[in-house]
């Protein structure tokens, strides 16, 4: 069900095709008119209300056995977070990694000067649970393992059960950066072995950017205390006083963005939750892949890798389209209601176009038409 098209609106002058920020309907936009109070007890009664939903999204085999976290900031401020939290100071993480976001969690684990391993199958390739047996036995020591569900620097998504499942054989504790997928696929935290998932407010779920959340299972948050590495980013410390004072957040939140959140998470269980919002999003993607090799343009991924969330593609052969230059296809199709993201690897010319947000099949078709003209 499609209400509050924002391609209808007048102050909406093109849609966002990109992993999120995203296009948000109109009733998620009206949710923030309104001003809160951070102390104000209907504000943290909603905000516990959130905090009850995302955990009924993350399991449903235990869904007792987590609790959520919301973190002012982007989503790499919950993934600092987590990760600054949760390695002890005589821990160490490895990270499998294949994007730009898994190099992100190794960098912010070297600023932390936590000892890290890094096991890079490149940008093209998923991650190998292989790699990682092998890596865990030349590394005996290691006690977390963390990994990206969709790599949006190439639109991968990645078997992140067999990686969760053999670290959990080992005994280490399971971090999964689940950003760009959270709430956009069927998932289940306990039968993944997942101890931290860290997303977001602004992606699968439709919400604006503005804060992140961790949602974890609770033995695990509670044997984090005194390890964070920062007193804003101390998830440990988040949590307890959002459970002690009824959903209070330590500093300042970001009232209207919560507020737009709940308004998603209705619009997300009305249209059916995850499992449905997953069938738009391919049907989309689906679309969106036919509709460019219809016009000859070439997915960096095969289909058995790629997600739903955002599609790479090859930049078109100079035979074929000559005097192809992103910013001149990029501003075309602006001109035309459609904003797309550059490309993010190194080792190919690319760019890429997310399926996400507000957006149906008749915006798909109606892009392919604006891609048509802009290369013509």
């Amino acid at each position: 069900m499609k209400t509050n098209s924002t391609s209808a609106l007048p102050d909406n002058p093109y849609l966002l095709l990109t992993p999120g920020p995203l296009t948000t309907t109109a009733s998620v936009k009206e949710a923030m008119l309104r001003d809160w109070c951070t102390w104000d007890s209907e504000y943290n009664g909603l905000v516990q209300h959130i905090r009850s939903r995302l955990v009924q999204l993350a399991s449903r085999l235990e869904p007792d056995a987590y609790t959520v976290v919301p973190m002012q900031g982007s989503g790499t401020f919950s993934v600092e977070a987590t990760v600054g939290s949760v390695v002890s100071q005589d821990g160490k993480i490895v990270v499998l990694v294949n994007g730009a976001y898994g190099r992100r969690i190794v960098q912010i684990a070297r600023v932390l000067h936590m000892p890290v391993v890094a096991v890079d199958v490149g940008e093209t390739s998923p991650i190998s649970a292989a790699m990682l047996e092998e890596t865990l036995d030349a590394h005996p020591d290691a006690t977390h393992l963390a990994v990206v569900h969709c790599e949006t620097t190439t639109g991968m998504l990645n078997p992140i059960a067999e990686a969760t499942l053999a670290a959990k054989r080992r005994g280490l504790t399971t971090i999964v950066d689940a950003m760009s997928s959270f709430g956009g696929i069927p998932l289940d935290m306990a039968e993944l072995s997942i101890d931290f998932l860290i997303s977001s407010s602004n992606k699968c779920i439709q919400g604006v950017p503005g804060f992140g959340f961790v949602i974890a299972r609770r033995e695990a948050l509670e044997a984090c205390k005194g390890r964070a590495r920062s007193l804003s980013l101390d998830l440990f410390d988040q949590w307890e006083t959002m459970e002690k004072q009824g959903g209070k957040w330590r500093f300042t939140s970001p009232t209207h963005v919560v507020r737009a959140f709940d308004q998603a998470l209705i619009e997300l269980e009305e249209e059916g939750g995850p499992e449905a919002r997953h069938i738009r999003y391919a049907d989309n993607q689906q679309a969106l892949v036919d509709g460019m090799a219809r016009l000859g343009f070439r997915t960096l991924l095969p289909p058995e890798q790629q997600s739903p969330f955002i599609t790479a593609f090859h930049y078109p052969h100079a035979n074929e389209v000559s005097d192809f230059t992103f910013p001149a296809f990029y501003e075309g199709l602006k001109q035309s209601g459609f904003v797309i993201y550059p490309g993010k690897i190194s080792s190919a010319d690319t760019f890429r176009i997310g399926s996400i947000g507000d957006v149906r099949v008749e915006d798909i078709h109606r892009l392919i038409a604006a891609v048509e003209q802009a290369v013509r």
